[in-house]
């Protein structure tokens, strides 16, 4: 049985290379993060209109909102790849 991969030593890649084949690899893990920094970039934006709310709550409403687009993200893309690999699957089985 051969291997499709080719053999690649890890430890000789940079930070940029290794965020390249990741994002190869696993697209929607890059929008999960793209996600969680608009969504921190935001709370950051609206931390200075929170009103009366404590700033305990309003951290973890923005946690949660956080870990929502993140899990959603990689949800999209866990669902795309058994979608793409047993539902649209063209090849013909014998």
């Amino acid at each position: 049985m051969a291997n499709s991969q080719p053999i690649f030593d890890y430890r000789d890649e940079s930070q940029a290379d290794k965020l390249a084949r990741k994002s190869k690899d696993s697209p929607f893990m890059i929008i999960g993060i793209i996600g969680l920094l608009g969504v921190c970039g935001f709370g950051a934006y609206k931390f200075k209109t929170r009103g009366e709310m404590s700033t305990s709550v309003f951290l973890m409403q923005l946690r949660v909102a956080a870990q929502g687009t993140v899990v959603s993200a990689l949800t999209l893309g866990l669902a795309y790849s058994l979608a793409k690999k047993h539902l649209f699957n063209d090849e013909k089985k014998d």
